[in-house]
């Protein structure tokens, strides 16, 4: 988590030189190619019903990259991971057998509310569009990941995936990166992919091998406020106290849609939110 965020952060710099599309085609571009070099992707396995399902989840992934790109160059880093977190929480809650498991997003909306202070009259529109358009590709991704679950396993689907989603990408970014590329900003794409897709996936492959499911998404839960404090550290986005609050209410909603998703014992928890395709 600590990693993604801290890419996250470090890619707001890049958005302002080459545009949020831009940003996005270089870092997946770079991490497609590390994946492609490293994961070996299982070429030969792919049928051809498997496709429609690949791509499908290839081109989510490079549209959720965009969109949240576009939304941390407009609001506050731990803003916009909140909103994102809106959709695979309404997905695990609408999931769940347990109809008290809808409380949770509505929880995390007011949540959401208390970091966004609207009636501050410092809303920005566009950055809450587009972290609710990441929100709904996240929703999306996690139906996606659990379509194609039975065929893939490991970061071999990465290897599938993220080159889609860099061609996906591509349409937004190669216009916008048009005439300003450098060497440097090449480099700085590279070191980002690392951060964001390539080391967080491998870390949640070796944590998934030593935790249950439902104690890996009850922790993930914790995401929005690591967001909120790496945009604190590196970005010098200081939350009011009722912003605090409004991210605690988040991160409870998050943990306690998870543990009700994982049954009392956290043994199973079929419906998670899962982050990385891992889950291919």
């Amino acid at each position: 988590m600590l990693s993604i965020q801290v890419g996250s952060a470090l890619s707001v710099g890049l958005a302002s030189d080459l545009g949020a599309g831009g940003a996005a085609w270089l870092r997946l571009s770079a991490g497609a190619l590390i994946l492609l070099l490293v994961a070996r992707p299982p070429w030969r396995t792919v049928r051809r019903r498997d496709a429609p399902g690949l791509l499908a989840l290839g081109i989510t992934t490079g549209l959720v990259t965009v969109c949240f790109l576009a939304a941390i160059a407009r609001i506050p880093l731990g803003t916009a991971v909140s909103v994102e977190f809106l959709g695979p929480l309404s997905v695990a809650a609408v999931k769940s057998p347990h109809r008290r498991a809808l409380a949770w997003p509505a929880l995390a909306l007011i949540g959401v509310l208390l970091l966004a202070q609207p009636w501050r009259g410092r809303v920005d529109p566009a950055g809450l569009g587009f972290a609710a358009l990441a929100a709904v590709g996240w929703a999306g991704y996690i139906l996606l990941t659990q379509h194609v679950g039975t065929r893939f396993s490991g970061i071999g689907g990465l290897g599938l995936t993220v080159p889609v989603a860099a061609v996906t990408a591509a349409a937004f970014g190669v216009p916008q990166a048009a005439g300003h590329l450098t060497p440097t900003l090449l480099v700085i794409a590279l070191g980002l992919a690392v951060l964001h897709p390539v080391l967080p996936f491998a870390f949640e492959m070796l944590a998934l091998r030593r935790m249950s499911t439902a104690a890996f998404g009850t922790l993930m839960a914790v995401e929005p406020a690591i967001g909120v404090l790496v945009g604190t550290v590196l970005l010098h986005q200081r939350p009011s106290a009722g912003q605090v609050a409004g991210l605690a209410l988040v991160v409870l909603a998050g943990a306690g849609a998870q543990r009700v998703a994982g049954g009392r014992d956290g043994s199973s928890d079929p419906d998670r939110i899962p982050r990385s395709s891992h889950d291919l």
